[in-house]
């Protein structure tokens, strides 16, 4: 792989904004500018598939390429759910969300925009009662982008999320660590464990 004279940004608009990081990378900016320094391959997003490597491959002037399947296989879009009778509002989901599409506060449910929903699948993982469910994402209305799962508005306003997102990021990262401390860890698992045998207790009751 070789430095690309286009510029990351040009890349970037290849790129269907789901904000996975299936392709390696924390956010679709980072692997555009991964590419555009060569440090990346065109064929490492799986939400993508053969429309992106072959944006890519026109933009970069090279071959198309088979879907690296080491980074995940092409799936059709779906969307998260919080079932919010099990929710315990710890706000681990409200954190890993890189398009802010979970609302919610501390202690009380959170509930999922759905047309903001990238489908990520991030917010699965962190979540301590495993309240959240995939759906198929129903079809938006909007204007048709390259790829069919998603409208052109979504695309747009993803990737303007994920950059006001980091940007809020990097603006408290400057005024204070917001490292977690591994006292401020051990609370948040206390915490998040007390939650979720309230909700076992709850539903015994009931």
């Amino acid at each position: 792989m070789v430095y690309s004279s286009v510029s990351a940004n040009q890349i970037d608009q290849c790129l269907p904004q789901t904000q996975c990081t299936l392709c390696g990378y924390p956010r679709c900016w980072e692997y555009a500018k991964a590419i555009s320094e060569g440090r990346a391959d065109i064929n490492q997003c799986p939400p993508g598939n053969t429309i992106t490597i072959s944006a890519l491959a026109k933009l970069l002037g090279r071959p198309k390429i088979p879907l690296n399947e080491e980074h995940g296989i092409h799936e059709k879009k779906q969307v998260a759910l919080i079932r919010e009778a099990d929710c315990i509002g710890c706000k681990l989901c409200i954190k890993v969300c890189p398009v802010n599409c979970i609302i919610g506060s501390e202690k009380l449910m959170h509930t999922v925009i759905a047309q903001q929903c990238t489908g990520c699948k991030l917010c699965i993982p962190v979540c301590p009662t495993d309240c959240i469910e995939l759906l198929p994402a129903k079809t938006m209305d909007g204007s048709p982008s390259i790829w069919p799962d998603f409208t052109e508005e979504q695309v747009i306003r993803a990737r303007k999320d994920v950059h006001q997102k980091l940007e809020r990021e990097n603006k408290l990262t400057s005024q204070h660590s917001v490292d977690m401390t591994p006292i401020s860890r051990k609370r948040l698992q206390r915490t998040i464990q007390a939650a979720v045998q309230r909700k076992k207790t709850t539903r015994k009751d009931h």
